[in-house]
């Protein structure tokens, strides 16, 4: 057994594979959970790729407005490595290339077929293909995106051979979608899709289930991969803990990972010869009325999702969970790699004596409120940051919610004045910003540490 300070891992002796116990985090209890229930909702008239879901890509445009494409048609490719290309998940015109500063594409958007027509490509079971054979199929369906690395959390290379393959099968985020539910009756898409994964790592492919709770049979049945148990509170659900914990990522060494979604939109690839952008999102968050699972597409706008089915009309939506997500329109579209949409009140109000108010609808890591007396309480909490940006406090609350043998706040500092030896040493190739999205939830200072993280990442990528 081997016992650190923030975890316990102990091998299974029955098949190989490794539980581990995490014990720092924090679960965040938010109302507005999704019911296990599918709505079917009209998908939205256009749907939008939006090249800054995807770091450190600069965009080469495959198309113009007017052209008519298919799902799988290339729409634009990355000009440092043009064998990965991003297609669109529909049928239909492209509509309009929407600009920012600097003419900066910040949207191409498609209006949608009424039926999805796609691009051909050829079925084939993947224990018939070489690891080449499937990297260039996955390049030119536009599923490769779906694959990350570590370090950087950047699109994986496909010149690179990862030393092992991680996907998380629960998501401990607050508020985040039940993939067990999700992936029920999916076994033969979801397996295809990890034969194919297994092609493509150097070392093993670790699938790893929640220990607090009984995994669907889809991935306790799953064949080729490791089958890993997780236990402890959020962010026990990260890949980047659990790489952490099961095979660490130093100097020189990549990891790749995938959810389980993007695992059965390559094993949909496979089986049926198309590029299907089909995913299950689901609609979250305490001013929503009816919370569901929907039934949708990569890109497409949440205006149909929250059509009469809000309460009140000063929220805030966010595509993604409210730790890590990106604040949308209420007709914005979806993140890329978002499977979740939460709306939760906008927080601009004022309030009575600030934070000093005593209230038992208040949350708090630390006794200043009374929500350590009720741990199974849920909140409606909105956006407010209860307070202004001030002196950085060392204040020891990061070291509380990572469950990561790293130090924070030295990194943190390390980033800010841009040592990247020290950053090196601080063990910045194990991090990205989900990891530390706790700390910066937590923090007195009000410090935007996702923010400081992605420019640490960037510095060292570029200086080393």
């Amino acid at each position: 057994m081997y016992t650190f300070a923030s975890q316990t891992k102990v091998p299974d002796p029955f098949c190989m594979a490794e539980s581990v116990k995490i014990r720092k985090g924090l679960n965040i209890k938010l109302k507005g959970k999704a019911e296990k229930v599918y709505v079917d909702v009209p998908i939205s008239e256009t749907i939008a790729l939006k090249p800054a879901d995807f770091t450190n890509v600069r965009v080469k445009l495959l198309c113009k407005v007017g052209d008519e494409v298919k799902s799988g048609t290339a729409l634009f490719s990355d000009k440092d490595n043009e064998r990965v290309v991003f297609t669109s998940p529909v049928s239909g015109e492209v509509v309009e290339i929407k600009r920012g500063a600097k003419r900066k594409i910040l949207e191409v958007k498609i209006l949608a077929d009424k039926e999805i027509t796609y691009e051909a490509f050829k079925q084939a079971n993947p224990a018939d293909l070489s690891r080449e054979e499937l990297i260039e199929w996955l390049c030119k369906s536009g599923v490769w995106p779906l694959i990350r690395q570590r370090p950087f959390e950047i699109i994986a290379n496909p010149e690179d051979t990862p030393k092992a393959i991680f996907i998380s099968a629960f998501n401990s985020a607050p508020l985040a979608g039940d993939n067990d539910f999700i992936l029920h009756g999916h076994g033969e898409a979801f397996q295809t899709g990890l034969d194919a994964v297994a092609k493509l790592s150097g070392g093993k492919v670790h699938l790893n289930i929640n220990a607090n709770a009984t995994a669907s049979k889809v991935f306790t049945n799953s064949t080729g991969v490791q089958i890993n148990k997780i236990s402890g509170p959020h962010p026990s659900g990260n890949v980047g803990v659990q790489i952490h914990h099961l095979d660490a990522v130093n100097k020189g060494e990549v990891v790749w990972h995938l959810s389980p979604q993007d695992v059965l939109m390559i094993g949909r690839l496979f089986m049926e010869g198309k590029y299907d952008a089909s995913r299950v999102v689901a609609l979250t968050g305490s001013q929503v009325k009816k919370t569901r699972y929907h039934k949708t597409i990569i890109g497409a706008s949440i205006k149909n999702m929250i059509a009469n089915n809000l309460e009140g009309e000063d929220v805030r939506y966010i595509s993604g969970n409210v730790l890590t997500g990106t604040q949308i329109d209420a007709d914005g579209y979806l993140g890329f790699y978002d499977t979740q949409v939460t709306v939760i009140p906008e927080g601009n109000q004022p309030t009575f004596l600030g934070w000093l108010a005593p209230g038992f609808d208040k949350f708090s890591l630390s006794r200043t409120f009374f929500s350590w007396l009720t741990p199974e309480k849920e909140y409606a909490l909105n956006s407010n940051m209860n307070g202004e940006a001030r002196a950085y406090v060392v204040t020891g609350q990061y070291e509380q919610v990572l469950p990561m043998d790293i130090y924070p706040v030295q990194m943190l500092k390390a980033i800010m004045i841009g040592d990247v030896e020290q950053l090196e040493n601080l063990g910045i190739y194990e991090v990205a910003e989900e990891d530390l999205a706790l700390c910066e939830y937590v923090c007195t200072s009000k410090v935007d540490v996702q923010h400081l993280i992605r420019e640490g990442l960037d510095m060292v990528k570029k200086e080393c």
